[in-house]
């Protein structure tokens, strides 16, 4: 193979073909587009674990991965603190897969199951290299799941700190949290540089105690081709009713709000023509509260509500061709969910809750309309303003941004590397390079 210019580590705490996560394919598609622009190279590293089970007594295996993709087998690890307790193994495997690769830049995109040791680890045995770290959520910051959600409700956390989490935690002492916080801050500040997909989270880290010079805001890369067609309307049909919504079923992503809302919507404004399709999964494994309450929903909102289960993300742009409006009804703050991404790139406008991510990425009166979050009667009223003003639909879908492809957004991080690489102080001239793909 010849020689490269740069080389990557691509870091995640999943392979996007074991666990379909927005922060997995974030990265795998990052990964993608690095290799695809000259002088480059990037190497993918995926931690797994159960139910995937060990080969054997190293902790690197590969399950048919391409070359340049090999995953890490990581269990023993402590999700309060995020710490992998199993230091042994990173400095016996990891290290010497890293140390063998030699990569100018180490990219982390999550630490889950991994644990924050492995950036410490990373920067001792590299020292001229340049550490990033990327943030799909909140979790450094929050422990509940890392939503900056109130523990036991739908209450919104605006600010951390050890005294607010204990009154989540009760048993968990304010002492306890703070330990966490300093730990966790110890860890990230190794990084070089931060990388956030809006604008919002990386205030929200900056707000925590992070640099704000360190972070900069880059959009997660969609690597889609297919570009799905607008329904087309019946000659008895004018009006643009069908309303979709994309990802799983868990009480943060507000599906009861959503399910609330369409039945709260007049029979003689919903019309016969009028759906809401739902795309999503995983109900089962949410809390027996949750599951009745939306299963009792469903119920109620009769045939106007079509459950059609989970999908993936291959299908989108057939599903999309089902639909009109999507609609994101989250409780939490969101980052940068990859379905406002899907849904703009196929001319899809959205209608969402008015905070966090999705506020920043969906125009309100732009390309899509805002309600209030967690208001089942404002989502019903954005309902009714989609059903009953024909010009809305065309009016938001003119205002539609293309988002970037993977190939954007891998340009814009190698300029970030770039830049990184050029102000380190200590950086040493890297050695020749060669690809450890046939040896890993």
């Amino acid at each position: 193979m010849p020689s490269t210019d740069l080389r990557v580590l691509v870091i995640s705490h999943a392979h996007p073909s074991l666990s379909l996560g927005g922060a997995e394919v974030a990265s795998y598609n990052l990964h993608k587009g690095l290799n695809e622009i000259d002088g480059v190279e990037s190497f993918y590293l995926a931690r797994v674990g159960h139910p995937v089970p060990r080969h054997g007594a190293s902790a690197l295996m590969s399950l048919r991965q391409k070359d340049n993709e090999i995953l890490y087998h990581s269990e023993n690890y402590d999700h309060f603190m995020l710490s992998n307790r199993n230091t042994d193994e990173i400095d016996r495997d990891l290290l010497r897969f890293v140390r063998d690769y030699n990569p100018d830049v180490v990219h982390f995109h999550h630490i889950l199951g991994l644990g924050l040791e492995t950036i410490y680890a990373v920067r001792e045995a590299l020292p001229d290299a340049a550490i990033f770290f990327t943030f799909h959520e909140f979790l450094t910051i929050c422990h509940n799941h890392g939503q900056m959600v109130k523990s036991g409700g739908a209450k919104l956390c605006n600010r951390a700190s050890p005294i607010e989490c204990n009154g989540c935690f009760a048993g968990i002492s304010p002492a306890a949290f703070l330990r966490r916080e300093r730990f966790i801050k110890a860890m990230l500040e190794l990084a070089d540089h931060y990388v956030s997909p809006s604008t919002f989270l990386a205030d929200r880290f900056i707000d925590w105690g992070l640099d704000a010079d360190k972070i900069s805001v880059i959009e997660n890369g969609l690597d889609i081709k297919e570009r799905a067609e607008i329904r087309p309307l019946g000659k008895s049909q004018q009006r643009r009713s069908r309303f979709a919504y994309f990802g799983q079923m868990t009480m943060f992503k507000g599906a009861d709000i959503l399910l609330d809302a369409v039945g709260r919507v007049p029979e003689k404004i919903w019309g016969e023509d009028a759906r809401m399709m739902i795309f999503g999964g995983n109900l089962d494994r949410q809390p027996l509260e949750y599951q009745e309450k939306v299963n009792d929903l469903i119920e109620k909102a009769g045939d106007r509500v079509r459950f059609y289960g989970a999908y993936q993300n291959s299908e989108m742009p057939r599903l999309m061709k089902l639909v009109d409006w999507t609609i994101i009804p989250s409780i939490w703050w969101e980052n940068s969910p990859i379905v406002i991404q899907e849904a703009f790139f196929h001319g899809r406008p959205m209608i969402c809750s008015n905070i966090g991510g999705m506020a920043e990425k969906i125009r309100d009166g732009v390309d899509g309309v805002h309600f209030r979050v967690g208001s089942a009667e404002d989502l019903a009223d954005r309902l009714v303003e989609a059903l009953t003003d024909n010009s809305l639909w065309d009016r938001m879908r003119e205002g539609i941004r293309t988002p970037p492809t993977y190939m954007d957004c891998a340009n814009q991080h190698l300029a970030q590397y770039r830049e990184v690489l050029e102000s380190r102080p200590l950086a040493a001239s890297p050695a020749p390079h060669h690809s450890v793909a046939s040896t890993a």
